[in-house]
């Protein structure tokens, strides 16, 4: 009965009865039929190549409604002039000079990009992709150093005050040898006292040219830059679109603010966010001189000798004065985790349970092993990093909170618990906490001994690749599109009915010159009314969230 009441339909429609977004000059060069012509294609098709048409040409519908909207956004964003920030090159210079190790190729072309965009009135919007260790941070120290040496501030914002602390500790160690000439630099967080807050925004609100690190506490209406000319978001999935647009708007005179944004390990919603989204991108491949690739394992938690023998591993790496970590996917046996164990199975691991464990186990004896946890104090956390940073506490057991951006170039082992809890992203990213020095380094994944098939292919991944761009085009295949998406954005949810991000990248890039094109000549829309309804009805919540990271 519906197909006949569809086939009635279909009977009796023209051109003229379907509102078609695509302009027909736009459909002409994609090479694909009216849209009225693709509704009947798909529903009554003679051959199977109709129907893949159909629905090609209906993806890229998708896609163009899509890229307008961003494009529209982006340009509504750049309409408003940033403060423009020289390059001040015999300081800049300097500072690349007194750098301990020599820039790669790729850092140099991201100053370079990075500079050029700061040095304009046009806003900056970029995301700087880079994988484990590839040498983000200076890249977006150089970008923060050019407008504080133009005389305006800058943000650089973490998602976990170890991780804003020690940038900070890092920021000051590699200004250092600017001597006077080396810009101030603050660090603001949850932690910090009544009594330091203050002072620090009176700095901030007297104009002294600095830099401030912080947490998400530099989001709060509280929090006000005087004259903030860009914002630095590290690991930037950990923040909403809503979090950053508080800093872009933070100039009382109306100014736009510089904005970078940086990952290390690309995940599927970050790929769609860079192929749909608002931000050019900047990418870094290769990696310092001076580090090793790490060596990865995998192994069965149900083979005693192999469970045995990483922890003697463990004890020789600390007696040739190395760190060890060892990560859980619980804090304790209490903890409940999604998607945990299956009823009958035993419990996964958790950081209280195997730090007792280690504790009492004789190849470890007399060796101290720290716990660190969400759960954690802040004060305690900086001391418990100071600890094993130092070496008093060589082993840390500990949860994902020391998955981004820790960096202890003594950590040679990574020993990573029920492994299959974990994604291919967190998996890269904890293994990039090893293998930050010459030091020959090892990461251990142990897993459960029944894997579903998607596991026991993602482990497999993990263990071939080292590469986080590969990671996550294998992420990509691995994953169904709803989980590419995230939870509730597949299907209706979306309105995405034909998209497909693992599918339809050519698609989605050929929309997007096409939308930029479009919006060139017609800004308004006012010579595309069916682009501008669908572009309506596409806006409660679908281009939102193809920003959010």
């Amino acid at each position: 009965a519906i197909a006949r009441a569809v086939g009635m339909v279909l009977d009796h429609l023209d051109d003229a009865d379907v509102p078609d977004p695509v302009p027909a000059d736009v459909r002409e060069r994609a090479g694909f039929a009216s849209h009225a012509s693709c509704l009947r294609a798909l529903h009554q098709p003679e051959t199977d190549e109709d129907y893949q048409q159909a629905r090609k040409a209906l993806a890229f519908t998708e896609a163009f409604v899509l890229q307008v909207g961003l494009a529209a956004q982006r340009r509504g964003v750049r309409a408003v002039a940033a403060l423009a920030s020289p390059i001040e090159v015999p300081l800049c210079e300097r500072f690349r000079s007194s750098l301990p190790f020599e820039l790669t190729d790729s850092q140099r072309e991201a100053v370079a990009q990075i500079g050029a965009d700061l040095a304009g009135e046009v806003p900056m919007q970029r995301l700087l992709q880079g994988d484990v260790g590839s040498g983000k941070t200076v890249v977006a120290l150089s970008a923060l150093l050019q407008v504080v040496a133009a005389g305006h501030q800058g943000a650089f914002v973490a998602p976990t005050e170890v991780l804003a602390e020690q940038h900070a500790a890092s920021l000051r160690a590699l200004l250092e040898p600017l001597g006077t000439d080396a810009p101030d630099v603050r660090l603001l967080t949850g932690s910090t006292t009544p009594a330091a807050r203050r002072e620090i925004q009176g700095a901030m609100n007297a104009a002294e040219p600095l830099i401030v690190v912080g947490t998400h506490a530099l989001f709060q209406e509280s929090v006000r830059f005087a004259d903030l000319a860009l914002v630095v978001v590290d690991e930037q999935h950990r923040f909403g679109v809503e979090q950053r647009a508080a800093l872009r708007g933070a100039r009382e005179d109306g100014r736009a603010v510089h904005e970078l944004v940086m990952t290390a390990t690309p995940i599927p919603r970050t790929i769609a966010m860079t192929v749909f989204g608002d931000l050019d991108d900047t990418r870094m491949n290769g990696m310092p001189s001076g580090r090793t690739p790490v060596a990865t394992y995998l192994a069965d938690s149900a083979n005693a000798a192999w469970v045995e023998r990483t922890w003697v591993r463990a004890a020789e790496e600390i007696a040739q004065g190395r760190r060890v970590y060892v990560v859980c996917p619980r804090i304790d046996a209490s903890d409940d985790v999604a998607d945990a164990e299956e009823e009958g199975a035993r419990p996964l691991a958790s950081v209280e349970e195997v730090a007792a464990y280690l504790r009492s186990h004789p190849a470890l004896s007399g060796i101290a092993i720290h716990e660190l946890t969400g759960r954690t104090p802040s004060s305690v956390k900086a001391q418990i990093m100071e600890d094993f940073s130092a070496g008093r506490a060589p082993l840390l057991v500990a949860t994902t909170v020391i998955e981004v951006g820790v960096d202890v170039s003594e950590a040679t082992l990574m020993v990573i618990l029920d492994a299959q809890q974990f994604g291919l992203a967190q998996l890269h990213q904890l293994r990039g906490r090893v293998g930050r020095s010459s030091l020959p380094s090892l990461c251990i994944a142990m897993h459960r001994h029944e894997l579903t098939d998607s596991g026991r292919a993602r482990l497999q991944a993990f263990a071939d690749m080292t590469d986080g761009f590969e990671l996550a085009e294998a992420d990509l295949r691995l994953r169904k599109e709803g989980d590419v998406l995230g939870a509730g954005q597949s299907g209706t949810a979306t309105h995405l009915r034909f998209l497909s991000v693992r599918r339809d990248e050519a698609l989605i890039r050929r929309a997007k010159g096409e939308a930029e094109t479009l919006l060139e000549q017609d800004p308004m829309l006012e010579r595309h009314p069916d682009l501008a309804r669908a572009l309506r009805a596409a806006s409660d919540g679908q281009i939102e969230w193809m920003q959010r990271s």
